[in-house]
């Protein structure tokens, strides 16, 4: 039976703006700076505001597509190893979370690993979220959070840390050809 989360049913949003917010992030983490840069976060935030609500909306969408194609795969590389993506992603995902209580406050973990064990099971995790309202102010970085998780995380098992950014690119300029 046909699952209501089913990613066929799940709008993409806006995956380059979230993928360049992402990217942002992880160039700055690679180069030490763990603070967030306020000039940054201004320029973030004016270009957030300049989307209105339908375009924050698709901005989320966007991180929730990121993170099932990370999941997605992650979990066909964990497969080819005979193990299970959720077991090897979720648990060391929470730890690091829980070492982030200024970016993830607790109470947004679960939220979180609800998101990725979604997409770790092949469902859409905008739509597994959606099914419980709308997002709270208070999960919009953890959600930030997880998608550079998971981008990092990919980037270490490759040892390349352009790997994550650069599959979703070459999937997009993909899919615009197709």
């Amino acid at each position: 039976m046909p699952s209501p989360c089913d990613p066929q049913h799940a709008p993409a949003g806006d995956v380059g703006a979230a993928l360049m917010m992402i990217d942002s992030r992880l160039k700055a983490v690679y180069d030490g700076k763990t603070e967030t840069d306020p000039d940054q976060q201004a320029m973030i935030d004016q270009y957030i505001a300049s989307l209105g609500p339908t375009g924050a909306d698709d901005v989320l969408d966007g991180a929730c597509t990121l993170i099932y194609m990370f999941m997605q795969w992650l979990r066909a590389v964990y497969e080819n190893h005979d193990k299970d993506v959720i077991e090897y992603v979720v648990p060391n995902l929470v730890a690091t979370m829980r070492m982030m209580p200024k970016s993830v406050r607790p109470e947004a973990i679960p939220t979180m690993v609800g998101l990725l064990v979604a997409a770790g099971t092949g469902l859409s995790p905008s739509l597994w979220r959606r099914q419980y309202g709308d997002w709270a102010a208070e999960e919009l970085t953890p959600l930030e959070a997880t998608t550079l998780l998971l981008a990092e995380h990919i980037n270490r098992l490759t040892d390349d840390p352009n790997f994550a950014t650069r599959m979703v690119t070459e999937a997009l300029s993909s899919a615009d050809e197709g």
